[in-house]
């Protein structure tokens, strides 16, 4: 259907290193990380996981508009968030745990539905199927009134 593109752009060694990270959109355009914002508490860089979350969490939200649609009912609001776990394995580090959270407003969907919706939306979006490597992903879903 479409390709979408991003790019870095690394100089230096691993822990004193610093790549730029840009999208074809410009939504990110030479945006920063290194190590300090991956595995230390720097906060003035992005880093992998959490790009790969808001990823995972702008496919849900939208899988799960989708397929509200689709079964006749409108979305309101949906405010998503993913918590990506980084987990030190050996030598190196592995993605345990991925931990969706989504809060949204469907009226006229009762509880039951709106749980089956969300689990299927979760299950289905392109994101979940390229992560499905991934040990544990949960998802607390919450029917807002």
């Amino acid at each position: 259907m479409s390709e979408k593109i991003a790019s870095v752009q690394w100089q230096g060694a691993g822990k004193t290193g610093l790549g730029k990270i840009s999208t074809e959109t410009g939504a990110l355009k030479d945006y920063p990380y290194g190590f300090a914002s991956r595995f230390e508490d720097d906060r003035r860089g992005t880093n992998p996981e959490e790009i790969l979350g808001a990823a995972h969490a702008a496919c849900l939200t939208m899988a799960f508009s989708f397929a509200c649609d689709k079964a006749g009912f409108k979305t309101g609001d949906i405010h998503t968030e993913a918590r990506v776990n980084l987990a030190k394995q050996g030598d190196g580090s592995v993605i345990d745990k991925i931990s969706l959270t989504m809060q949204a407003s469907v009226p006229g969907i009762d509880e039951a539905q709106f749980q089956e919706i969300a689990a299927a939306a979760k299950r289905d979006c392109p994101l979940s199927k390229a992560l499905a490597s991934v040990p544990e992903i949960s998802l607390k879903a919450t029917l807002r009134v």
